[in-house]
């Protein structure tokens, strides 16, 4: 599971959408990009259909994800 606490481009506030992790200084939820993208969306399209989101942090949270991918496991 990725440690997104390590991740500034996203938050999570509680009380708000449940607790959900969201892009900082919104409430879309990350949820949304990976949704969006598996069904086809491009980066570009995520970011005009979500104001409030700029590539710098879908960027930041694809990187974070595929750096947590590598990551050695822990058993």
């Amino acid at each position: 599971m990725t440690d997104w606490e390590t991740c500034a481009a996203v938050e999570r506030i509680p009380g708000r959408l449940g607790g959900a992790w969201v892009f900082a200084g919104t409430r879309i939820p990350l949820l949304a990009l990976y949704e969006n993208l598996a069904s086809g969306a491009t980066i570009n399209e995520f970011v005009e259909w979500f104001p409030g989101v700029d590539e710098q942090q879908v960027r930041a949270v694809l990187e974070h994800e595929a750096k947590a991918l590598r990551a050695p496991a822990t058993h």
